[in-house]
């Protein structure tokens, strides 16, 4: 398997090599060469395959003959040491829960996975690799605790100040050992953008950078794993299936997309955004133009310049028709997303994160005229990690999982940044 650049002007490279280099030297993002289909007679018999040889079978190609199958089989099953289930909400709605892992985030799955893959590459070298990452909330601390104690492999993390929940900060400035988190006096893009400039930056190519945001293929693909546990889960209620991700950069929604590519029968994607509605827009109007993002009280998706939404360009061939008929983006503001939550937990007895009540709301906004599907929609984070907003919306107050409380006590340890200099400045002095 060789992945391209999707700027065309770049080598093409392994999977091993992707994974290493983050982004490609003409600052596109990798893209598999080929999408081969997984043959009938697996979805055939899905429902009778445990989710580590469903997601073996998912991804294998995707890595060629970069691990050996046995240890890819071990990495796999570490990477999935947790639930994935549907909750039945109401008729013809579920709920994909992705927040049972060790940071309550779906990002739990990518991070794990390409922390495994990364520490076998880099198992026979002498120099450290430098994981840099950007996040707007989850990623971060996924991050952080995937890679937390692997051999050989330091990571810094870039934040934006006061834009986090507490307990998403707690959990990526608290670990020490060889996690590093820098307070950036920004917003999240800020974050994102210093990132790829220092991989693009020709000092800095001694200091062996590579990213574990959704860009970096071995944290992207991953995510493909959970559309499959879902169909396997309600293939037997016969109903096609229509997905609903809240989306910030993209790379979710687009992995569920490479699953459809994949075979597995689904209808119809939804983009839910909060008022970051870059993609909505687009959607409607066919001109990429992106924002300065905006805070709201689903802070993971406030993203203004989603990075992933050119691989889904890229999989329609650029073709807005063709995007339109398999995929729609709607937006929502904090209000509407409270409002949601409110009537998840009244009529349904469901406490909901305000990601997740994004998606349920682009979920029913699709459903009104398309009413013969079944919906999911993917609730990505634990309600615990914004407990302030979900305790006075809801009037609820969530338990404390023992993954949340492990952290609460931790002493917060950051570095203040305020510009790409500083953070340049920050590596070269490591």
């Amino acid at each position: 398997m060789y992945y391209k650049s999707l700027q065309h002007k770049a080598p093409k490279v392994s999977f091993k090599e992707a994974v290493i280099r983050g982004i490609a030297p003409d600052k596109g993002l990798y893209f598999p060469e080929s999408i081969t289909p997984l043959p009938p007679s697996f979805f055939e018999n899905i429902t009778s395959l445990s989710n580590e040889s469903i997601a073996l079978e998912v991804i294998q190609q995707f890595i060629g003959n970069d691990i050996p199958i046995e240890e890819l089989k071990k990495i796999v099953s570490e990477t999935l040491s947790f639930d994935f289930p549907t909750v039945k909400i109401e008729e013809s709605i579920y709920a994909l829960e992705l927040f049972h892992g060790p940071t309550m985030a779906f990002k739990d799955v990518g991070a794990r996975f390409m922390a495994r893959c990364l520490s076998y590459f880099n198992r026979n070298q002498k120099n450290k690799v430098t994981v840099l990452v950007a996040t707007s909330g989850d990623t971060g601390g996924a991050v952080a605790d995937g890679f937390l104690g692997v051999k050989g492999v330091d990571v810094v993390i870039l934040y934006p100040s006061g834009k986090v929940s507490d307990i998403q900060e707690k959990q990526l400035t608290t670990l020490g050992q060889n996690i590093t988190a820098l307070e950036v006096d920004g917003v999240f893009d800020d974050c994102q953008d210093m990132v790829k400039q220092a991989f693009l930056d020709v000092e800095l190519q001694s200091q062996q950078l590579t990213s574990a945001n959704s860009i970096n293929v071995a944290r992207w693909l991953p995510q493909m794993f959970y559309f499959f546990f879902a169909y396997k889960q309600l293939k037997s209620i016969g109903k096609e299936i229509v997905f609903s991700v809240p989306s910030g950069n993209f790379g979710n929604i687009c992995a569920g997309m490479m699953a459809s590519r994949l075979g597995l029968p689904v209808a119809h994607f939804i983009g839910a955004t909060n008022s970051n509605d870059t993609v909505p827009r687009f959607m409607k109007s066919g001109i990429y133009k992106q924002m300065a993002s905006i805070q709201t009280i689903s802070n993971a998706m406030d993203v203004g310049n989603p990075s992933n939404f050119v691989r889904i360009r890229h999989l329609f061939n650029s073709d807005l028709q063709l995007l339109q008929k398999w995929f729609s983006s709607f937006s929502f503001s904090d209000q509407e997303t409270k409002e949601a939550m409110k009537k998840l937990m009244r009529e349904h007895t469901y406490l909901a994160d305000p990601h997740g009540a994004v998606g349920y709301l682009g979920l029913k906004e699709y459903m009104k005229t398309n009413t013969d599907y079944l919906g999911v929609f993917l609730e990505t984070a634990h309600p615990i990690k914004f407990i302030d907003v979900v305790k006075e919306t809801t009037l609820c107050q969530p338990e404390v999982p023992p993954q949340i409380s492990k952290v609460m006590d931790g002493k917060k340890s950051t570095i203040r940044i305020a510009d790409y200099g500083d953070l340049k400045n920050f590596l070269q002095s490591r």
